[in-house]
């Protein structure tokens, strides 16, 4: 039978005091045990991984794990950490109790939940990478700037990010509700605040408001005349600053108008019907008290003198402070050719400041002024002439009911067009809600595979470990169960020889003196 020659590799550790103590492990016998366990690794593998996710799967419905939801904020400001208003942003506002209670009421829920679900109700945000990397590129500039642009290195230091988009948490099983109620909830929450945004920085409802609930019959007619002419000059000045901040042209689909129409709609009512009605009443003297309306006028033109005076002096220390203010300095280095260095002096937003406050001091101060003057007309008036008849008295409470239903009308169309102006120009993106929380069961598949992604890998990788072993071990056990061939015996049943490095020498060389005793005893025959 012609001998095997097919050699296997086979590592030997050996023990140099004792030749006979030796663990032969073979690289073969390793890789056939592979194969051969190779099908119950998988199934065990595949079984392993459904078990682990089917775990976190029952873990996440049966838990009350936090319901979340992501809005953003688009406004301009916001990037600077504001609020439409310019003053500080917080997140927490989606915490107002207010917020709370229309979510609670649309839902048919106890409102006396509301302090539970505050407490119930976290936020949290994350820094984009490309802000994340611009800040530190700012402070590797400070650490190396030179004393020559340490100030520019120092502004750029200041520069800070300011989250534009929040995750909401609702801790629905701290609140006492199940996941369905948490999610709708949650959801419902989220459109209340922005029906709360829209209020609070948007149309301004309190003016309204004011307008309109102003109990003007209880006031003598003078007075009511007043009252009229407050209001509809803080609704002209709120339609002129809405069309100053307008960049569009804004004509609303809901009114059909403008905001410079609906101011000059104010001016005209302003000057023909409440100035109308005002002339007839001071021509006329007519009035419910006599004596009453003089202490009025004469209360009125006190009050607007102290007024003056406090105007006044309030304009002479900001124009003092605009003459002594100093320009902010800038000063601009050369190439690094030449040591040059030339100064320019700026205005700085406070030196600006200072000019707006002086323009709106102006404007309030000549008001006051033609005040004072207007009632001291009044007074003297009232003083030289008798009350009026009662037919006077009763057109004047005719005007002024058909004054107070078109001021009505006036803010009623203020509201709607604001609201529109608001709610689809200004503040059209303002508030998004940008993934809204969920309960269905895909969305609670996919949770429970995201927390077990880190489960799985780790319970495979300890299959996949112990899969190797079990080769490895096998192995060891099936090549050190087999004994040692001697040098030179064959043995046709087995196809591993395994020998030392030693013993390998000692058959090659046996072997290579038989050969040469065989060619020698060959040449003597033919001799």
């Amino acid at each position: 039978m012609a001998k095997n020659n097919e050699r296997n590799l086979n590592v030997t550790i050996k023990n140099q005091e004792d030749n006979k103590d030796e663990v032969i492990i073979s690289i073969s016998a390793i890789l056939k045990n592979l194969k051969r366990y190779l099908a119950i690794w998988i199934v065990i593998a595949i079984i392993a991984g459904l078990l682990t996710f089917s775990f976190s799967a029952i873990k996440t419905f049966s838990a009350k794990t936090p319901a979340k939801a992501l809005v953003s904020f688009t406004y301009t400001g916001i990037e600077k950490g504001l609020d439409p208003k310019g003053r500080k942003f917080e997140i927490e506002t989606m915490k107002n109790p207010k917020v709370i209670e229309k979510a609670l009421t649309k839902m048919g829920m106890d409102l006396k939940k509301i302090e539970d679900i505050r407490t119930s109700l976290s936020f949290d945000y994350k820094i984009p990478q490309d802000a994340y990397d611009q800040l530190t590129a700012y402070n590797s500039v400070m650490d190396k700037a030179t004393s020559g642009s340490l100030s520019a290195a120092q502004a750029m230091l200041d520069t800070k990010y300011y989250p534009t988009q929040f995750t909401v948490k609702f801790d629905f099983g701290k609140a006492g509700l199940d996941r369905q109620n948490g999610v709708d909830f949650l959801n419902t929450l989220l459109k209340c605040y922005g029906e709360y945004f829209y209020e609070e920085y948007g149309y301004n409802e309190p003016l309204g408001t004011a307008v309109k609930t102003a109990d003007y019959e209880t006031y003598d007619y003078a007075q009511q005349v007043d009252l009229f002419r407050n209001s509809l000059r803080t609704v002209k000045t709120y339609l002129d600053n809405l069309a100053k901040d307008d960049t569009t042209t804004f004509r609303s689909s809901a009114t059909g108008y403008t905001f410079s129409d609906l101011s000059d709609y104010t001016k005209t009512i302003t000057g023909i019907d409440l100035d109308r009605i005002s002339s007839y009443i001071t021509v006329n003297n007519v009035t419910k008290d006599k004596d009453s309306t003089l202490a009025y006028y004469n209360y009125r033109i006190e009050n607007l003198k102290r007024d003056k005076d406090e105007y006044a002096e309030r304009l002479a220390a900001i124009e003092s402070s605009i003459a002594s203010y100093e320009k902010d300095v800038v000063q601009v280095f050369g190439n690094g050719i030449d040591d040059t260095e030339k100064k320019q002096t700026v205005h700085s937003e406070q030196y600006d400041a200072l000019f707006k406050q002086k323009t709106s001091v102006e404007t309030i101060l000549a008001q006051t002024k033609q005040d004072i003057d207007f009632y001291t007309s009044r007074r003297d008036a009232l003083q030289n002439n008798k009350a009026s008849s009662k037919a006077n008295v009763d057109k004047v409470e005719a005007d002024i009911a058909d004054l107070s239903k078109k001021v009505e009308k006036l803010v009623d169309l203020t509201e709607q067009t604001a609201s529109d102006y608001y709610e689809n120009v200004q503040f059209a993106n303002a508030y998004n809600i940008l993934v809204p929380a969920t309960k269905s069961v895909g969305a609670g598949l996919s949770q429970a595979a995201s927390e077990s992604v880190k489960t799985i890998v780790i319970v495979e990788l300890l299959i996949f470990v112990i899969y190797l072993a079990a080769a490895f071990i096998a192995a060891l056990k099936s090549e050190n169960t087999k004994k040692p061939v001697k040098a030179g015996a064959d043995d046709d049943d087995d196809d591993d020889e395994d020998v030392d490095l030693e013993e390998l020498v000692d058959i090659i060389e046996e072997e290579a003196e038989k050969a040469e005793k065989q060619t020698n005893v060959k040449k003597n025959k033919k001799k």
